[in-house]
């Protein structure tokens, strides 16, 4: 049997004067990128050079939107309506297609950022309006979306193209939700283990939760990150071991 699995990377979070990330690098070992709209992080001169690598690389692009949340990179939640969400979607996803556009690129997915992510998990106003707003802007978009979530079922409902997202280097807990950053277990600091856990995703349909407990899940992109030189060396190390695996790594727009 052949497995298929998108490496995807949240990438362009530098801002004016100031760098975060290691963007070229992680580009070397993804097969897609999350691109930062300019509200959590980001600006246009950021996107567009973004843009650009991806295209150098052959990397799919995906747009990032998050809360207007700079000072705090958008992990801190916020009580907005539906109508703003929509709007927050309209806005971000609508300026990184037009950078898409500009240099002959189509645009592969959207997948919201931080408390946005979290919140449109569990929050069905909230994430029925992000929907509404995608479909706004372009109809054909995929949304990548946690694997099991309430937004994952309410795009397939819609009849959205849905990438169904699990996280190498995160804990899961019983639920299927992300073990908070606080938390203990909230991180797979071993790159060994994260292979084993993301072959399980695949192979399996499963993933053990931070109780020990198996949960169902479906792994159709692996989220990885690549912020600091030991996290390259993580990201290198889990597309090695996949590959030895026999499993193929392709973005969506390429199937």
């Amino acid at each position: 049997m052949s497995y298929y699995i998108d490496l995807n990377s949240d990438l362009g979070e530098s801002f004016g004067a100031y760098t975060m990330g290691m963007d070229e690098e992680v580009l070397e070992f993804v097969t897609s990128a999350n691109v930062a709209c300019g509200w959590h992080a980001g600006d246009p001169l950021v996107m567009q050079k973004t843009v650009e690598l991806c295209q150098q690389k052959g990397v799919a692009i995906g747009a990032h939107p998050g809360y207007p949340d700079l000072m705090g990179f958008g992990r801190r939640n916020m009580t907005i309506t539906p109508e703003e969400a929509k709007a927050y979607m309209i806005y971000q996803v609508g300026a990184l297609q037009g950078f898409c556009q500009a240099h002959g690129l189509c645009l592969q997915h959207m997948k919201l950022h931080g408390a946005f992510y979290n919140s449109a998990c569990v929050t069905p106003k909230i994430a029925d309006a992000i929907l509404d707003g995608l479909q706004t802007v372009n109809p054909l978009l995929s949304a990548m979306v946690l694997s099991g979530s309430y937004i994952a079922k309410a795009a397939q409902k819609r009849g959205i193209p849905v990438i169904q997202e699990v996280f190498a280097d995160r804990g899961y807990t019983e639920e299927g939700t992300l073990v908070p950053r606080s938390e203990p277990g909230a991180f797979i600091h071993d790159p060994k283990e994260a292979v084993e856990r993301v072959l399980m995703m695949i192979k399996e349909g499963r993933v053990l939760s931070n109780t020990g407990k198996s949960v169902s899940i479906q792994a159709d992109s692996v989220c990885v990150h690549g912020d600091n030189p030991q996290a390259i060396e993580f990201v290198k190390a889990l597309r090695e071991g996949l590959l030895q695996e026999g499993v193929t790594l392709r973005n969506f727009l390429s199937r």
